[in-house]
């Protein structure tokens, strides 16, 4: 849902794509950062703890499904099918944040934790 944020500055969109192409480089480390250290601004808050919680259920399906993929080989195709869908839902929302705007990602995919 599209958010009313005024006017949005180039460094808060620069700060909300961070948010999401980080990711591609770091991990869930990248919208930490921005979420902790640069989310002065309504959107770029709302960016970086969207990818935040994307970064975070990526981690929580890999810890899961790895461990339980040690017992049912088939399963490993759980985390490399989320892995796809986080890739492109990262673009998704990123190519928005570079245009000054919000589209939010499904909820299995951004799991609803950090607001």
């Amino acid at each position: 849902m599209p958010g009313h944020y005024g006017p949005v500055s180039d460094d808060d969109k620069t700060w909300s794509l961070m948010a999401y192409l980080g990711q591609f480089l770091v991990g869930a480390i990248a919208p930490a950062i921005v979420y902790f250290g640069k989310a002065r601004s309504p959107f770029v808050r709302r960016h970086a703890a969207q990818g935040l919680n994307m970064g975070i259920a990526a981690i929580a399906v890999w810890f899961v499904f790895g461990l339980l993929s040690l017992a049912v080989d088939v399963l490993i195709w759980v985390p490399l099918l989320f892995t796809a869908a986080v890739m492109f839902f990262l673009v998704y929302a990123g190519r928005a944040a570079n245009r000054g705007e919000f589209r939010s990602v499904p909820a299995p995919v951004a799991w609803p934790i950090v607001k």
